[in-house]
């Protein structure tokens, strides 16, 4: 040992000598600075624990531990030692920055929510696990005596791993919680933090998935913490899926309830639970990041005090709603499902026919588990083994593992937690009070930790129990009192309940009883569990619902050597999404079930269909027929009451069943709204060239009409108001189809009585009604065919098909959408040069009407005679441009070709060719002003 000693030391000076020739003494290393290798091995090791020594010192300005300069080992040069000290260093300030952001968590003001809470756990686990690497190497060279020589080098070789964990943990928990949240401690929404947390580690796992040799410690770290982060996530969706109650009270979910939207309020679907989004004018955690310059370590290595912002913020200036990448493709299902639970519970149950609702009202679960416990066997069986944990669910939502030889971890896993709640019960028998052990104590859990102690030592159970030792035990406290009051003379007598019970005997045998009452309901209130280091709280309440399956994931995470290391998306589609979309499948059916048989959809559409679309004929029959002729006759609709009057009337002498099965509490009135509403200006009719004899006879005035029903509540979600002003405008167009062919009908009548004087101009007459009539019946056969019918078996067929309510509600909607398109009422431009054409021919049947209307009354007079010819003439020239208008457009293959719907319109308006060949040439009409020319 000695002549080892001898060769150091004369190599050393030998290269000290060949640098400085020898004569420069000042520049000999001082041997006061010589360092023990061993010394400074315990320095490194206790420095990566995170403590300070004589040769390490955490400096609190820099946030960096330094070592102290000068130190050297006779067998390495300083560049060498300084270089294997450097990164040691770095490890040790990664892991020190780590655990100074884990206690300020912790120590925030007020409780920190969830998500990040969770993500501290587990952070602050995984830095344990580095620290106790060191702290074992620690235990191993102080226990050894000198026999275990450990170098510096090869310290540097076995806690290689050490140094790369450290400085990945840190590079998480920078990117997730960035600097300046710890440093200014700004208030940020618990929404975007977990937003912000998520999306990190999402994006980090997606990175190291694709693993090679030697870098599993990253993936697996990376797994536990992503996994112990997203478990309180879990939690809460676990909650509003299965039971339909949003446990949100730190608000960081991805939606939002608003409590003023009650349940019963016909905006409760739209408005009542919605993406949550940040406001434009809040900073993101961007705007703060540029703030805080990027500080350099002395190493030169990456920054630790600060980092780049994390991809997810760039997603989060694109898409302002706070809901995780991995969530995004089902957070409408989602909501949907919470939603459709609290309306299957609120609303009621009138059919036999349904299906039944037990599961939901009781809060249905998948195979008796949690989505938490669920989410962590599947992650197990898909890590571990490479197995789907869905492939064994069975068509009950039970497990069925009875097939697969080998017993493997996820299924132990399964059995034992099975096993767990199946014996939950009370510790206490009903019969004589003896203890089961194996049962399960909500009143007090140290039982149940304590069962077996229990179950062992039955002679002491009469001394835990409180009524046997509820007297207090002796106190003499007068030596007490006379230190505390030795200067003052009046202080009270000694308390030593030795010397008599302080109460009388009342007093006494209330205080045994009150005693009793509260042992039967609290068994062994003293009893405390054994006091074990690191106790997690899920082994103390081992049988609660994602408490000890969620631990033993987590602990199984931290030592296994996966078998895969699937990428997060695989994770998050076969251990979460593929469950969630199971449950809202499930929602679902129930909820369509109560839609089609409990509430009547399809009978309350009937009745919309019935009114709004004219489908009951004689119900409008005898109330147009009032309104046309008070139109006719020049009066004014500005009576709600006899319009309203009028209309009940028609409605009680129906013969429509649909209406009569009505409950009288759905009731239609009819409201005039003076001038165009917001309707109308939206709507791309145009109005008619002339409006007959004064302005309230044109067609236009039906807009004025408004048609409102009480849709009966819960289906009041899919005929919301916007869906009953689509409903009006459809039938303000059909009103108008109606009394064109009215007033053409009763100017047919006119014209019957004078079919005796033939004449040319009489024939004119008759041809042009005969056109404005054609074309009147077939835009209404059009119409009656493609809205009343076509669309309304598209309707039935749709909603039979529906899987959600969600899906339903889209149906209709796409139900209203094709009745808008094929009436010509939606606001586009191509609709809308339709639809003033079709407008205009309306205006003309009416304007045609009124020169009948005239002839018959004074046709004598030959100034009366001579306008009526020359307003037939325009009422003529300007029919002809409309439909040569139309048709040009119509036959359009290409539009033809996207609406199937114009083909049926061009077919009947051009019977025939009778307008228009089939080469898309206008064909001269026989006694029109373009043929005379």
């Amino acid at each position: 040992m000695c002549s080892e000693m001898e060769a150091s030391e004369n190599l050393m000076h030998t290269i000290h000598s060949s640098f400085t020739g020898g004569g420069i003494h000042f520049a000999t290393p001082i041997s006061s600075l010589r360092t023990n290798e061993l010394d400074l091995v315990r320095g490194v090791l206790q420095m990566l624990q995170g403590l300070s020594s004589s040769l390490f010192n955490w400096d609190e300005k820099r946030h960096c531990f330094h070592f102290k300069r000068g130190i050297y080992l006779t067998h390495l040069s300083q560049t060498s030692l300084y270089r294997i000290l450097d990164q040691f260093l770095y490890a040790a300030t990664c892991l020190q920055l780590v655990d100074i952001a884990v206690t300020k968590i912790e120590k925030s003001k007020g409780s920190p929510p969830p998500t990040l809470r969770a993500f501290s756990c587990s952070v602050s686990t995984w830095l344990r696990r580095i620290r106790d690497v060191a702290l074992k190497e620690e235990v191993k060279v102080n226990s050894s005596n000198g026999c275990i020589a450990l170098s510096i080098l090869g310290l540097s070789s076995s806690l290689s791993s050490v140094c790369s964990g450290a400085e990945y943990l840190f590079q998480i928990v920078d990117g997730a919680i960035p600097q300046f949240y710890l440093e200014i401690d700004p208030y940020l929404p618990a929404a975007e933090i977990a937003f912000q947390i998520l999306n990190h580690l999402y994006l980090k796992l997606n990175e190291v998935c694709l693993v090679q040799g030697g870098e599993e410690d990253a993936y697996r770290m990376l797994l536990y913490i992503f996994v112990g982060s997203l478990l309180p996530y879990i939690e809460t969706l676990d909650s509003w899926l299965f039971q339909g109650t949003l446990d949100d009270p730190f608000e960081e979910m991805f939606f939002v309830a608003n409590k003023k939207i009650a349940i019963e309020e016909a905006e409760f679907w739209d408005k009542s639970y919605q993406l949550r989004s940040t406001k434009p004018e809040k900073l993101i955690l961007a705007d703060f990041l540029s703030d805080f310059p990027e500080k350099k370590d002395k190493t030169g290595r990456a920054p630790i005090s600060s980092s780049n912002v994390a991809v997810a913020n760039e997603e989060t200036k694109k898409d302002s709603q706070l809901c995780p990448f991995f969530i995004k493709d089902v957070a409408k299902a989602i909501i949907s499902a919470g939603k459709s639970l609290q309306l299957i519970r609120h609303a009621p149950t009138t059919s036999l026919l349904s299906v039944s609702t037990d599961n939901v009202e009781d809060g249905y679960n998948i195979a008796g588990l949690t989505l938490s416990e669920i989410f962590c066997v599947s992650l197990t069986a898909l890590v571990g083994y490479g197995d789907h944990v869905s492939e064994y669910l069975s068509q009950d939502d039970s497990f069925s593992i009875a097939n697969v030889e080998s017993k493997n971890f996820w299924q132990k896993l399964l059995d034992d937690t099975l096993a767990q709640k199946g014996n939950t019960g009370s510790v206490l028998s009903s019969q004589n009070g003896a203890l089961n052990p194996q049962k399960y104590c909500p009143e007090n859990p140290a039982i149940t930790v304590c069962c077996g102690i229990l179950e062992e030592n039955r002679d002491a159970w009469s001394s835990l129990n409180i009524s046997q030792a509820f007297n207090l035990p002796p106190l003499n406290d007068e030596w007490l009192r006379q230190a505390i009051f030795r200067d003052n003379s009046g202080h009270g007598l000694n308390t030593d309940y030795t010397s008599g019970f302080q109460f009388g005997e009342l007093e006494c045998l209330r205080f045994l009883e009150d005693a009793k009452i509260l042992e039967a309901v609290l068994p062994f209130p003293t009893l405390l569990p054994c006091l074990q280091e690191d106790l997690q709280m899920s082994e103390v309440l081992p049988f609660q619902n994602n408490c000890t399956l969620p631990s033993k994931t987590l602990r199984w995470i931290q030592n296994v050597d996966p078998k895969s290391t699937p990428p997060p998306a695989a994770i998050i589609q076969e251990c979460l999404i593929f469950y969630i979309k199971k449950q809202a499948d499930y929602i679902g059916r129930i909820m369509l079930s109560k839609l089609l048989h409990d509430w009547k959809l399809m009978d309350e559409l009937g009745v919309l269909r019935a009114i709004y679309l004219l489908g009951s004929g004689d119900m409008l029959q005898h109330f147009l027929s009032v309104i046309y002729n008070k139109l006719d006759k020049g009066e004014s609709l500005d009576d709600d009451f006899e319009l309203n009057t009028l209309l009940q009337e028609s409605i009680r002498n129906s013969a429509d069943n649909v209406l009569l099965s009505a409950p009288d509490s759905l009731v239609v009135s009819v409201s005039r709204s003076p001038g165009f509403g917001e309707d109308e200006q939206n709507s791309p009719s145009i109005s008619t060239p002339r409006k007959g004899r004064n302005q309230s006879s044109g067609m236009d005035v039906l807009d004025s009409l408004k048609f409102t029903y009480k849709v009966s509540w819960p289906l009041e979600v899919i005929a919301n108001a916007e869906a009953m002003r689509k409903y009006n405008q459809v039938m303000s167009c059909l009103l108008k189809i109606k009394r064109a062919k009215f007033v053409l009908d009763k100017a047919r009548r006119w014209m019957w009585k004078d079919k005796g004087t033939a004449t040319i101009k009489r024939k004119r007459y008759w041809l042009l009604e005969q056109k404005l009539l054609h074309f009147v019946d077939a835009f209404h056969n059009y119409v009656m065919d493609r809205v009343y019918h076509n669309a309304w078996r598209e309707l039935c067929e749709g909603v039979a098909a529906a899987g959600t309510l969600d899906e339903a509600i889209e149906v209709h909607e796409a139900y209203l959408l094709s009745i808008q398109r094929q009436c010509f009422v939606v606001p586009d431009k191509l609709w809308g040069l339709i639809a003033s054409r079709i407008n205009s021919i309306l205006g003309l049947a009416l304007d045609f009407y009124s020169i009948q209307q005239t002839l018959s009354s004074g046709g004598a007079i030959s100034t009366v005679k001579a306008r009526c010819e020359k307003e037939v003439e325009r009422i003529e020239k300007q029919f002809d441009d409309c439909m040569a208008f139309l048709l040009r457009i119509l036959s359009v293959k290409l539009n033809v070709g996207q609406f199937p719907h114009l083909a049926a319109l061009v077919t009947r308006i051009n019977y025939n060719c009778f307008y228009m060949s089939d080469a898309g040439i206008l064909m001269p009409v026989p006694g029109s002003a373009t043929s005379r020319k």
